[in-house]
């Protein structure tokens, strides 16, 4: 009885527990069902291209957060860290004394005249590249306290190391010493008769005409027709053309060009004003009494007034008309 009755029993539990797995099943399957339509429903299968379209709520939203994010934007700290990274690129040149500046000029001078590189740019580069490492080592091993048969202070060594070590470019700059780049040109036989070859300083770029009247190391001042800071040229004579072309397109009553200024300075040229001037500026000014600003070198008093002043005047002028 006892073995019949668990059968009984065990033959209704199995019943039951297959009841109610079957039920769990069905569920379940109801269940996934309802989350695929759901999916399905919310994502429905569009073009993904279609626009999406926003309730005013929604735009007022977006237009509001946009207000916020511009609002927060720090506008004045932006500016003040431009301003210093501007600063802080004009203060990376050492300046150096000027009882030291004048002996390292007059030892490149001297450098130059006693080598062979009188009317050669390229000579002449090579050889400041030369006296540059040289004078260089020399003032590192000074620094680290070595005696040598120098002129050198140790003093005079650390600054010489810091102002030698931003390169033999932007040291030359900085002392005022412009060393013309070395163009390899298309020769042109279109030389006047009787016309003299040119100076031992050549511009690069083609000859400048008799009509340019060039003469380097000049700035001529007089009112600006054509703003050299945007208005660049690849030569002084492009410059000098854009003036004379300038004067024949000007209209009765127009002031004409009969100055131009050009910067012929991969470094860049000098002003006194506040401006960066670049490489390949050329101004166009008009003057009824041209005169220069300045010529072949800016005075002591000058530099001493005007520390950034480098020793020669870097700018090409001429006068036509």
């Amino acid at each position: 009885m006892v073995r019949g009755e668990w059968g009984v029993s065990g033959r209704c539990s199995y019943k039951r527990a297959t009841l109610i797995v079957c039920c769990i099943n069905v569920v379940v399957a109801f269940h996934v069902i309802h989350s695929l339509y759901a999916s399905l429903y919310t994502y429905p299968l569009a073009d993904p291209h279609t626009t999406v379209k926003y309730t005013l709520d929604q735009i007022r939203g977006m237009e509001e957060s946009n207000r916020i994010r511009r609002a927060a934007r720090p506008t004045e700290l932006i500016e003040l860290v431009m301003q210093l990274e501007e600063r802080l690129t004009r203060e990376e040149r050492v300046e150096l004394p000027k009882h030291l500046r004048q002996r390292l000029v007059d030892e490149i001078h001297s450098r130059l005249r006693s080598s062979d590189a009188a009317g050669n740019a390229t000579r002449q580069n090579e050889a400041f590249r030369t006296w540059h490492l040289e004078k260089l080592e020399e003032a590192r091993r000074i620094n680290r306290g070595e005696t040598l048969n120098s002129t050198i202070s140790q003093q005079d060594a650390g600054v010489l190391v810091r102002a030698l070590s931003t390169g033999w470019v932007e040291f030359a700059e900085g002392i005022g010493l412009w060393i013309p780049i070395s163009v390899t040109n298309m020769e042109h036989d279109d030389k006047p008769d009787g016309e003299d070859e040119f100076d031992k300083e050549v511009l690069p770029g083609r000859q400048l005409p008799l009509e340019c009247h060039a003469e380097r190391h000049t700035d001529y001042g007089g009112a600006a027709l054509k703003w050299g800071l945007t208005h660049h040229k690849e030569s002084a004579y492009d410059c000098c053309m854009a003036c004379l072309d300038h004067t024949r397109r000007a209209k009765p009553g127009q002031r004409k060009c009969n100055i131009w200024v050009y910067c012929p300075s991969e470094t860049g040229c000098y002003s006194p004003d506040v401006y960066d001037h670049k490489y390949q500026e050329c101004w166009l000014k008009y003057s009824e009494t041209p005169q220069s600003n300045f010529k072949d070198q800016y005075s002591e008093a000058y530099r001493d007034a005007h520390p950034r002043a480098p020793l020669v005047v870097p700018w090409v002028s001429g006068v036509v008309g």
